[in-house]
């Protein structure tokens, strides 16, 4: 009976298929509530740690803060290559539970959509790349496969930052798989795959503007609220420099294939001085060209009858990563040209700004032709991602990072960070075989012999 009793389990747990184990990880996952601030993201690494450890894979825990600790774990191979990282935050933007239909850490199914934080941003990922290790565990393979799930993404970078100063050795490799792929269906039904290999610097910007204070009743020229207000409207109706690197410009090149697109074909020979008819025409263009300025905060006075003597705004500048802080800075300062005004940077997370990943290595042309083979008609296009990922990080190393294309986006706009976040389970699933693909096209791929 003992026997048999063995056998069963042995056979039952076999029966888990790719797919249906990236679900179960990915339910759990989202259960989970990592949101930053405060992170817990221990909570996660400890989860991913008891499962792998079932599988009789071994992996650690890492980092200063016991309660926001990152997890690697490494399948070892024999081959020559240098390793295949694969990595995904653990860590998911906080939730304003009134506005959210369902429960934000329940991971309701609904229809044919699982709902919850971190559903896009990042979990489906974390979860596909947990099962494919698993996957993979008894496979031989030419190259270490290193799993990574680091903490506080969402906010400092603390996690990753780390890592590198303390544990370099552990999460160093030739090339990573990373968030921020980006895969779509355009209007007319072409499928898009877009392979992050480059992002824009999160640059944070303050403007203070200072007057006198005074009775309401008695307008005043040197109203600060007034020049706060002259000011990003000056900011945000200025075309910023345009400036091209080699991702933008086979993106845009690419783009222009698709009939959706195919109003850029006569644009492309004078891209540059083309930007700003194209950027007017669709933002999302737009912002592969520039630096990017968008005022999210205010903040001034104290009671309606009074003026202040000073008001402040935030704003949310994505700085092209061939441009410096300072150089922004001061073009601000120029456009808008006022004393009353002062241009200041906000404290808190610094990333670095990165050439892009190439577009000639192994792992990008695994990502390519996994995609093609697939899908012949689909156009894979290398990308520039507005948002800022751990990447960043990675590459400022000198290794080469890629934003996977695996799950399609269902949604227009995208939910991430938004109320109600989601996936359908079907582009789960699919997203994860894709990912296992890509994965074994390059860990598995033939070494050249050398004379």
């Amino acid at each position: 009976m003992r026997i048999f009793l063995l056998v069963l389990i042995a056979i039952t747990a076999q029966a888990e298929s790719l797919q249906d184990r990236t679900h179960r990880y990915f339910i759990d996952l989202i259960k989970l509530n990592t949101s930053n601030a405060p992170g817990n993201e221990t909570l996660v690494a400890n989860y991913i740690q008891a499962e792998l450890k079932k599988e009789g894979i071994a992996s650690e825990l890492l980092g200063n803060d016991p309660n926001r600790l990152n997890i690697v774990a490494r399948l070892k191979n024999v081959g020559p290559n240098r390793p295949l990282l694969m990595m995904a935050h653990s860590d998911v933007v906080p939730v304003e539970p009134k506005l959210w239909t369902v429960p934000a850490f329940d991971a309701v199914q609904k229809d044919v959509f699982i709902y919850g934080r971190g559903a896009v941003d990042t979990k489906a990922l974390l979860a596909a790349e947990m099962a494919i290790l698993v996957e993979l565990k008894n496979t031989r393979l030419n190259r270490d496969i290193i799993f990574l799930s680091e903490a506080d993404e969402e906010a400092g970078s603390t996690g990753i930052q780390w890592l590198i100063r303390n544990a370099w050795d552990k999460i160093d490799a030739e090339f990573c798989l990373n968030e921020a792929g980006a895969r779509a269906m355009t209007d007319d039904g072409a499928e898009v795959f877009q392979i992050q290999t480059s992002e824009k610097v999160p640059t944070r910007v303050i403007l203070v503007a200072r007057g006198s204070a005074g009775h309401g009743s008695l307008p005043r020229k040197d109203n600060a609220v007034a020049h706060l207000s002259d000011a990003i409207s000056k900011l945000t109706k200025a075309y910023m420099p345009v400036q091209l690197n080699t991702t933008t410009r086979r993106y845009f090149t690419e783009l222009a294939k698709l009939d959706e697109y195919k109003w850029l074909q006569p644009l492309l020979p004078k891209l540059e001085a083309n930007a700003n008819e194209i950027g007017d025409r669709d933002s999302e263009l737009d912002a592969q060209f520039r630096t990017t300025v968008s005022p999210t905060m205010l903040r001034a006075g104290m009671k309606v009858n009074v003026i202040p003597n000073q008001a402040e705004a935030q704003l949310d500048v994505r700085r092209l990563p061939g441009e410096t802080k300072e150089e922004v800075y001061a073009r601000f300062r120029k456009i808008i040209n006022d004393p009353a005004i002062e241009v200041l940077p906000e404290p808190g997370q610094d990333m670095p700004a990165t050439e892009p990943s190439a577009l000639t290595t192994d792992l990008y042309k695994a990502i390519e032709t996994t995609i093609k083979k697939q899908n012949p008609k689909a156009a894979v296009i290398p990308y520039m991602s507005r948002g800022a990922t751990d990447g960043a990080f990675l590459r400022a190393k000198g290794m080469a990072v890629y934003g996977v294309p695996v799950f399609t986006r269902d949604d227009k706009p995208g939910r991430a960070h938004g109320n109600d976040e989601r996936i359908r389970e079907t582009t789960l699933r699919e997203g994860a075989a894709l990912l296992l693909k890509i994965v074994e096209a390059i860990a598995k791929q033939t070494v050249p012999t050398t004379n």
